[in-house]
């Protein structure tokens, strides 16, 4: 009987946390104020809603649709927080 082989393989990353990748996004768009005003002009949104959003899907969801409507600042987000652009694309879906 031929001796089976077993493959060892690194464990896949846990899928991040949608409303972390959210919190750092927004973090991340903060950083800059061109891109924050942008954000503020688009979403409809302001300080103090952003303020009292940070645990509403809703808000955290406009954020993640904001990057998603311009890809370089998508992919930029992506890499500054160490995700692929998709999982942070597909946070939106899983707030």
């Amino acid at each position: 009987m031929p001796e089976s082989l077993t493959i060892l393989r690194e464990p896949k990353s846990p899928a991040h946390d949608p409303k972390a990748l959210a919190l750092g996004a927004l973090g991340w768009v903060l950083s800059d104020s061109i891109r924050a005003e942008r954000l503020l002009a688009l979403t409809g949104l302001d300080a103090d809603m952003l303020r009292a959003g940070l645990d509403d899907p809703a808000v955290l969801g406009a954020v993640l649709e904001f990057l998603g409507s311009y890809e370089p600042d998508l992919v930029a987000a992506a890499q500054h927080l160490g995700v692929d652009p998709a999982e942070l694309a597909a946070a939106r879906e899983n707030l």
